[in-house]
């Protein structure tokens, strides 16, 4: 039995529909992210899931029996879920240790098992050390381990978290996106995870949810949302891609009078089509390459230097197209140059 389902979640303000027939299912111990911009609908979701607002339609579902449905709504505190919001809210006056065993505590749990259980957690958050200390004491990192030690130590049905890293900075977020998804690996508990941040969500997610105007536009795990998007808005909110008008001639992928070969995917019909072409599905060289590929001499137009790469515009000669190309920091080619652009035509998508 799936642990969490959501069936037409739907949450209106007077005319204003915010989340719209919203349909997701979690197996248990699965970690699943809402993605999407901000005033997509994903926080309002998560805030449903928890108990926090009221859903105008639909049904939300753990375990089999219903939380939320309109008119009906089980209260934040019988739901047997934690969440850990962005501000952390974690208790000033308490140290890491109470503020661990605070929830325990509530739960009126014997003081030896308490005490045991609030060891261990700081244990495996890293905190052991630190026990005694109060939160202005700590850093952002440590105070956000201290977030989920709280929440993980009463182990929840479901675990919710609302972008709970935007206010570290890069190099804490990165470290705390595999710190949670660690700390996943090892309780396995249902996670949802609600980020406008695509690089946490690949990180930290089994599957991820794109969300876009109040509706989930595509759920899959990250690889496949990467390399198959279904939609224009999936495509271009995921990751870096060029859009581009196609058409398919007979099964046939044709780009500006160019063949990339068979489309490949099923229910594909003649006429104008849209598809998605990563910087990464392409790669340049100086001279003719041997291999795999569409190959066609092109024309380097512009380039910009990021650090771990560098970002191309290159023209293939003959066409109107202006292609983003990524390669290698040490792959470096001068604007101008005549070089190859080799095509991966199995990581073109089709979109809608």
């Amino acid at each position: 039995m799936p642990r969490l389902v959501l069936s037409g979640l739907t949450k209106a303000y007077g005319r204003l529909t915010v989340v719209d027939k919203v349909d997701l299912t979690l197996e248990e111990g699965e970690f699943v992210s809402l993605l999407g911009p901000s005033g997509c609908g994903k926080t309002t979701t998560l805030r449903m899931i928890a108990g926090f607002v009221d859903p105008t339609g639909g049904t939300i579902a753990v375990d089999g029996s219903a939380l939320s449905a309109p008119g009906a709504v089980v209260p934040p505190e019988r739901r047997g879920m934690s969440m850990i919001f962005q501000s952390y809210a974690i208790w000033p006056n308490m140290t890491v240790e109470e503020n661990v065993a605070f929830g325990l505590k509530l739960r009126k749990l014997p003081r030896e098992e308490v005490k045991r259980r609030v060891a261990e957690m700081l244990g495996v958050v890293k905190l052991d050390k630190l026990a005694h200390r109060y939160p202005a004491e700590l850093s952002g990192g440590q105070q956000q381990r201290v977030a989920l030690a709280r929440a993980i130590v009463v182990k929840p049905s479901v675990l919710l978290l609302d972008e709970p890293l935007s206010n570290l900075d890069a190099n804490l977020r990165e470290e705390m996106r595999f710190e949670i998804r660690r700390l996943h690996d090892e309780f396995r508990i249902t996670t949802v995870y609600v980020t406008h941040d695509q690089a946490e969500a690949m990180a930290t997610s089994d599957r991820i949810a794109v969300m876009n105007a109040g509706r989930i536009e595509q759920v899959d795990a990250p690889h496949l949302l990467y390399t198959r998007p279904r939609t224009r808005f999936v495509a271009g909110f995921v990751g870096r891609t060029n859009l581009l008008e196609a058409r398919i001639e007979g099964g046939i992928l044709v780009l500006d009078g160019v063949s990339l070969g068979p489309a490949g995917q099923a229910g594909l019909r003649d006429g104008p089509a849209l598809i998605s072409l990563r910087p990464q599905a392409m790669t340049i060289h100086d001279a003719p390459p041997a291999g795999d590929g569409l190959t066609l001499e092109a024309t380097i137009t512009e380039r910009t230097y990021l650090g771990e790469s560098w970002d191309y515009v290159v023209r293939p000669n003959g066409t109107n197209l202006k292609l983003r190309a990524a390669a290698a920091p040490l792959d470096a080619h001068e604007v101008g140059r005549k070089v190859w652009l080799v095509i991966d035509p199995r990581q073109v998508a089709v979109v809608e």
